[in-house]
């Protein structure tokens, strides 16, 4: 007979406190952290040996886009390789509130994975992914875009008091049901259309039941600042904590603006306003050929978007904005140039996948703007695409700061079966392993004790989870076995389906989801939800 389920020791546990490691041991019964003290006498069924390894509290992915990656494959695997015990979802777009004509368009434009639509709200998917089986612990944010669209569609409207009253009520109902507040993604269309106000109103919403307000900025290149501005108003209006996805400066021209950023965002702290940022670790960012057009093009969605390129007057003024700055609009193509736009996710033209547009346009014997807006209208997709927009001094200066957490911006991968249909961003398999191993141990941007912090303690804090994010007594059993001195990522932008290395072991709610660093095939993850009451684990 054991006294408990596993025991962990000789580990360097880091609790996630940032307070520096001790050596110890760690005891787990059923979901739950029963002992962290050193020289543990009893026995445990499962007996772990880390001498000169870390134990950690789970790590926290604050911005995840396994949505439907889980839905294919529950294993979580680039993530859990990596000690991600917790995917937070939901940038913008969430998996519900859904109506009708939403269900079925999401069916119609599906890539590479597909599914049925059975659910309606934001909980019934995250109950079926749980349902389903999964490695990881799953939470999402409500989208601001989602719950737009539901009400008013995908056309650049603005709502009256009635309409604005039903997305308050999309939002107050995912709140009651677990959402961890209300999230927005300003940079693409229809989510561009909303303004300030608007997001106010949803972000009061969630400040009622204790939820944040998250964005991706209406400008993260030429109006950084000025986006950054609208951001600190929806937080000041609204009383909502507030957060900064993957915060960033792109283009060249406007690395500098980092500086201002940041000394905007702690004039805020000081001001008494909860703001923080999450981050990845690469200079490129993923996301579309949509990112590369004007919004008024894209207006009612996918279709209209490419009927209306297809008009030849309409095409001659598309290629004569997109080759043109505009302060009105963000136009990652002029911040990368064609030469630093990668075509990574396509849905019929696979041909093309990890080659430049640039090469595209010279293949096509087309402009990079042309070839733009034919690849849209022949793949009938957005085109998952990364740019190379960003520099290495801003991530090092932006790491330094003790309000900034981790997130891939990624989905969830296996390096096999459907997911090698395309490529992608090296996030997906390499973020947290890149922050430990390159950042933290090579670059020595800070102690072991401070990063370990950041993927656990700080988020866990910041969305008010109830005993997570710790190695303390009475807390869930989310544990990470890892090696400082080889923890490492592998994933290139050349090839990209690559595990990392250096993780041996992970626990999720007490169960074994990675042993001597390989899978066990247990999916232990559940829904997670936050607390109104505060939960300090700092």
């Amino acid at each position: 007979m054991y006294d408990f389920d596993v025991v962990i020791r000789g580990g360097t546990v880091y609790d996630g406190s940032g307070r520096p490691g001790i050596i110890s041991d760690v005891a787990i019964k059923d979901d739950t952290l029963v002992l962290v003290e050193p020289n543990i006498k009893q026995r445990g069924e499962i007996e772990i040996d880390a001498t000169s390894l870390a134990v950690a509290p789970g790590f926290i992915n604050m911005l995840s886009w396994a949505n439907e990656t889980l839905i294919e494959d529950g294993r979580s695997q680039s993530d859990i390789r990596q000690g991600v015990t917790l995917e937070v979802m939901g940038e913008g777009v969430s998996m519900g509130p859904l109506n009708e004509e939403m269900k079925k368009n999401r069916v119609e434009n599906q890539g590479d994975i597909k599914y049925d639509v059975t659910w309606t709200t934001l909980k019934e998917y995250l109950d079926h992914l749980v349902r389903l089986g999964i490695s990881t612990n799953v939470a999402s944010f409500v989208g601001a875009t989602t719950v737009r669209v539901n009400v008013l569609g995908s056309d650049d409207v603005q709502p009256n008091l009635n309409q604005l009253e039903q997305m308050r009520q999309l939002v107050r109902q995912a709140m009651k049901d677990g959402a961890l507040g209300v999230a927005s993604a300003l940079v693409y269309a229809p989510a561009f259309y909303a303004q300030t106000e608007e997001l106010c109103e949803l972000a009061k919403v969630a400040a009622e039941y204790g939820g944040m307000y998250t964005s991706h900025l209406r400008s993260e290149g030429d109006s950084f600042l000025e986006a950054l501005d609208e951001f600190l108003t929806i937080a000041r209006v609204s009383g909502a904590r507030s957060e900064v996805y993957h915060l960033k400066a792109m283009g060249r021209p406007n690395w500098h603006k980092m500086d201002s950023a940041i000394e905007r965002i702690e004039a805020a702290r000081a001001e008494g306003l909860a703001v923080t940022a999450d981050m990845y670790m690469y200079p490129a960012a993923q996301t579309g050929l949509d990112f590369s057009m004007p919004p008024w093009v894209q207006e009612g969605g996918l279709s209209k978007w490419i009927e209306r390129m297809k008009d030849p007057e309409i095409r001659t003024q598309l290629k004569a904005e997109i080759s043109q700055p505009s302060s009105s609009w963000e136009n990652g193509y002029l911040h990368a140039g064609a030469n630093g736009v990668l075509l990574v996710g396509l849905k019929k033209l696979k041909q093309y996948t990890s080659k430049t547009l640039a090469q595209v346009a010279a293949e096509r014997g087309t402009s990079p703007e042309e070839t733009m807006i034919d690849l849209v209208i022949e793949d009938e997709s957005r085109i998952e695409t990364v740019y190379f927009l960003m520099c290495e001094e801003n991530i090092e200066k932006q790491l330094k700061k003790p309000w900034v957490s981790v997130g891939s911006d990624g989905s969830s991968l296996a390096a096999e079966g459907v997911f090698l249909k395309s490529s992608n961003h090296p996030r997906a398999y390499g973020n947290v392993a890149r922050f430990l191993g390159h950042y933290v141990r090579d670059r020595n941007l800070m102690p072991l004790e401070e990063a370990v912090h950041r993927l656990s303690g700080l988020p866990a804090s910041n969305l008010r989870l109830t005993k997570r994010g710790a190695l303390r007594p009475g807390y869930f059993a989310d544990v990470v076995v890892f090696d400082p001195a080889t923890i490492a990522d592998r994933a290139t932008f050349d090839n990209p389906h690559q595990y990392s290395i250096g993780v041996h072991h992970v626990f999720v709610n007490g169960e074994q989801v990675l042993r001597d660093g390989e899978h066990t095939g247990a999916k232990p993850g559940r829904l997670i939800v936050g607390s109104i009451t505060p939960t300090s684990v700092v």
